[in-house]
This record gives C-alpha cells, sequence and structure tokens, in this order.
C-alpha cells in the first residue's frame, strides 16, 4: 500500500475518495466569480510550458490592456515536481492581480484561443488548470483543499449544491480516458455503498 493509504489506482494514479464527496458548486461559471480560482497563479507542466512559449505571438494578439505582453514576465522559474510529467513544474506571474492570461472579464486566453480556433477548448490549456478543484498531489488524485479554501464563491457552504465529482466529470475524463473514467465510477459506486453501510 502507498503511504497515503488509498485503495484504488487508475492509470498510474491513485485515487483519493474525496472526490467523491467533496462538496462543490454545481458548475464553473466564469461570469459569476470572474476566474478567481486563476488569481494565484497556476502551475504548467515543463512541455506545456514550451508550448506557450511557442506560440507567444499568438497569445499576445488575443491580451487585453489587464494583462502583460511582457514574456519575461510571464513564467517564474522551473522548479522539480515528481508530479509533473516531465518532472519540472513552472508557475505563472501574476499581474494585476491575476494570472497573466486570465483577461479582465475573467476568461483564460488560452482556451480562449483554442475556441477560436474551433480546436478542443482545453487544447493548449494546462492540466493543472483543467483539473481544478482537483489536483494531483503526489500521485494521487485529490481535492486541492489548500487553493480552495482561499477562494470567497466556490467554498461558501451556501454555493456548494453538488459534489466536485458531480461538476468535473468532464475533466476527469480528459485525464482518465473513457475506460479510465468507466473504471472510476465502479470504484465510486462501490465506494458509497460501503460508505453507506458503515453509516448505518
Amino acid at each position: 500500500m502507498p503511504d497515503n493509504n488509498f485503495e484504488k489506482q487508475i492509470n498510474g494514479l491513485w485515487i483519493d475518495p474525496l472526490i467523491f464527496t467533496h462538496k462543490f458548486v454545481k458548475t464553473c461559471d466564469v461570469c459569476i466569480c470572474s476566474g478567481e480560482c486563476c488569481y494565484y497563479g497556476v502551475y504548467t507542466d515543463y512541455a506545456e510550458y514550451k508550448k506557450i512559449m511557442k506560440m507567444k505571438n499568438r497569445i499576445i494578439k488575443g491580451m487585453d490592456d489587464s494583462q502583460t505582453k511582457d514574456v519575461k514576465k510571464w513564467f517564474e522559474e522551473p522548479e522539480e515536481d515528481p508530479d509533473f510529467d516531465s518532472g519540472w513544474a513552472v508557475g505563472t506571474e501574476i499581474h494585476n492581480g491575476k494570472c497573466v492570461f486570465l483577461d479582465r472579464q475573467g476568461f483564460c486566453t488560452l482556451q480562449k484561443i483554442a475556441m477560436d480556433e474551433g480546436v478542443d477548448r482545453w487544447k493548449y490549456k494546462p492540466l493543472y488548470c483543467i483539473l481544478f478543484p482537483l489536483v494531483i498531489y503526489e500521485g494521487a488524485l485529490t481535492v486541492d483543499d489548500d487553493h480552495l479554501n482561499r477562494l470567497h464563491y466556490c467554498n461558501k457552504p451556501e454555493n456548494q449544491n453538488s459534489t466536485i465529482y458531480d461538476c468535473c466529470k468532464n475533466e476527469i475524463k480528459h485525464l482518465l480516458g473513457e475506460e479510465g473514467f468507466i473504471e472510476l465510477e465502479k470504484y465510486r459506486k462501490s465506494y458509497l455503498k460501503k460508505l453507506s453501510k458503515e453509516k448505518k
């Protein structure tokens, strides 16, 4: 068993069953929160960072005047992190109180570019951003409690009328693939059944 004591592993990732029960908003709507989850900057895998820098000219064209077009101010220095595929994470810088890639309306410039091109909306977006409020931490798919606790909308109990799992099914499918998601759903049902018996 791993140090985290999780019992299920899919595609090399341990599954924290907290994702099935942790309360969350029913759906993500940046028109309500203005993309608050991106205010503190995000992390990219080193390979994602290189891909973003290769399309810097396209990104600059898509930015508004609340964002910095100085590419030297986009990223922090890389740091080792085994939870990223390359083994290295590169954080985005904060400009005007938000991630450099977040526009004044709370929309991600990287996602807007993909949508303008008519390709998958997450083609250029870092996995870290796609997954939130989920995160890969110490080899496990779990809830990003630290970041979630900083938020003023998604973290309010009165707004949490769903679970992270129900809200993030598309994101989980993106990470695990269809077969992985089916396996996860079977585990979820088994886990919740077991949990229900324990409460009786």
